[in-house]
C-alpha cells in the first residue's frame, strides 16, 4: 500500500493529483453539506414531478398537481367576479341618481370607475384628471357640455366629434381667420375676451372688439361670454383655458380654432363601466346637480 503524502505547508494529505508542480489537497466537503445537496436534488425531482416544470414545444408538463399560476389566477378572478356580481347587476339596473345616493353602490362605482379611468382616460386627462392643453380638467366646475350625471354619461358614452358615433357631441367654431375677420379685428376680439376674463388688455382694442364679439361670437358663447353648453362653447369670462389664455393664443384660436376629439367609450365599454366612469368623474369635485325641471 502506497504511503500517503502529506503537504509540508498545510499538513493536509494530498490526493495524488498534480498539475505543473501544484498538488491537490484532499479536503472533502462536510457530510452535512453533502446530505443537504442530495436533499435538494431529491426535492427538485419531486417538484418537477408534482408541478408544471419541464418546457415542451408547446406548453409544459402539467405535473401531478395540474395547477399553474394561470389557473390559480383564473380561479381568483372568477371568485372576484362572483363576489361583485350582485353589485354589478344592481348598477346595471339602477339609474345614475340611484347609484349616487346609495352609499354601497356609490363606493363600488367610484372604485371601479377609478380603475377604468387609469386605463382608458388618464392618457389624455392625466392620472389625476387635471387635464392639459386641449384636454379639460375634470376636477374643476368648468364644463363644456354640462357637469351633471346625465351630461357626463352622454359625453363618455358617445364622445365628442369622433365621427364614429352619430350621437357624439358636436360643435364647431368657425375659422374666423379665413375671410370672416381681418387680422386687426381678431386682435380686437382677443382683447375683448381678455377683458371679459379680467386679464390685462388694450382697452381701445377691446372697445372695438366688443361689437365684433356681439356680432360673431355671442350666438354660441353668450352675450356675457359665459359659454353655451348646447354647443360646447367654453366660458370666456373665467380664466380657465383649453388652449391658453394669452392674447396670442386667444387670437390663434379665433383665427384657426383647434377642435378636440373624444372617443365614444360606449363602443368599447359596457353600460355598467360607463356608469362607473360617470360616477367617478362626477365625484372628483366638479360634479353638478341636474337642473331642476319645471
Amino acid at each position: 500500500m502506497a504511503e500517503k503524502e502529506i503537504d509540508k505547508v498545510s499538513g493536509v494529505e494530498t490526493t495524488g493529483h498534480e498539475w505543473d508542480g501544484i498538488k491537490e489537497l484532499n479536503n472533502p466537503l462536510p457530510r452535512w453539506w453533502l446530505w443537504t445537496f442530495y436533499a435538494t436534488i431529491v426535492f427538485a425531482i419531486g417538484y418537477m414531478a408534482y408541478y408544471p416544470a419541464i418546457p415542451l414545444i408547446e406548453g409544459s408538463t402539467m405535473g401531478m398537481s395540474g395547477e399553474t399560476n394561470r389557473s390559480v389566477l383564473q380561479q381568483e378572478l372568477k371568485a372576484a367576479d362572483e363576489a361583485k356580481a350582485g353589485l354589478v347587476s344592481q348598477i346595471e339596473q339602477a339609474s345614475l341618481q340611484d347609484i349616487r345616493s346609495n352609499d354601497e353602490l356609490f363606493r363600488f362605482a367610484v372604485a371601479g370607475g377609478s380603475s377604468l379611468f387609469k386605463v382608458n382616460c388618464s392618457q389624455c386627462h392625466g392620472s389625476g384628471a387635471q387635464g392639459g392643453p386641449g384636454y379639460p380638467n375634470l376636477n374643476d366646475d368648468d364644463w363644456l357640455w354640462g357637469g351633471d350625471l346625465d351630461a357626463i354619461y352622454t359625453s363618455i358614452k358617445h364622445g365628442v366629434r369622433n365621427g364614429t358615433d352619430p350621437d357624439a357631441r358636436d360643435g364647431q367654431m368657425p375659422t374666423f381667420g379665413e375671410g370672416i375677420l381681418e387680422a386687426p379685428q381678431i386682435q380686437q376680439v382677443a382683447n375683448y375676451v381678455l377683458k371679459l376674463s379680467g386679464q390685462e388688455h388694450d382697452e381701445a382694442l377691446a372697445s372695438t372688439g366688443q361689437q365684433l364679439f356681439a356680432e360673431n361670437c355671442a350666438a354660441c358663447h353668450g352675450e356675457d361670454g359665459k359659454g353655451g353648453r348646447d354647443f360646447g362653447a367654453p366660458n370666456l369670462a373665467d380664466q380657465l383655458w383649453l388652449y391658453g389664455g394669452t392674447a396670442d393664443k386667444i387670437a390663434a384660436q379665433i383665427s384657426k380654432p383647434k377642435h378636440g376629439v373624444m372617443p365614444a367609450w360606449g363602443q368599447k365599454l359596457d353600460d355598467v363601466e360607463v356608469k362607473q366612469l360617470t360616477v367617478y368623474v362626477h365625484s372628483l369635485g366638479g360634479g353638478e346637480q341636474a337642473a331642476a325641471t319645471q
